[in-house]
């Protein structure tokens, strides 16, 4: 399949991270979200209903980040993931979430990707 949902350039402040002082106060979060999913029914009859609500989407993955709070961003993806899949039409899910300029002005970046 190659219908996708992408949410790109989420950025968002959470509280995350194993090392010393990381949880102490917000950062900065940067989220790219990729779902494969059949788009034929909503190309068809042009209904939210039958697509997926990329905006509901949105305000979960906000939520997530900014309530919860994770050592690693393994996890952080992994909770988000389950988000996704959590609609049946969803066939697969990829996530990446970095962490801008946190190591000397290096970014680390973690990419999870789940099938259903």
């Amino acid at each position: 399949m190659s219908d996708r949902i992408e949410l790109r350039g989420i950025r968002v402040w959470g509280r995350h991270g194993a090392n010393p002082g990381e949880k102490d106060r917000p950062q900065p979060f940067d989220l790219d979200l990729m779902l494969e999913v059949d788009l034929s029914a909503a190309e068809r009859s042009d209904m939210l209903a039958d697509t997926i609500d990329y905006d509901a989407l949105h305000r979960g993955v906000v939520r997530i980040v900014q309530t919860r709070s994770f050592d690693l961003l393994e996890r952080l993806a992994g909770e988000i993931a389950a988000l996704a899949l959590r609609d049946a039409r969803v066939c697969r899910a990829s996530i990446s979430i970095a962490k801008p300029r946190l190591l000397d002005g290096t970014t680390p970046v973690v990419t999870l990707e789940r099938v259903r």
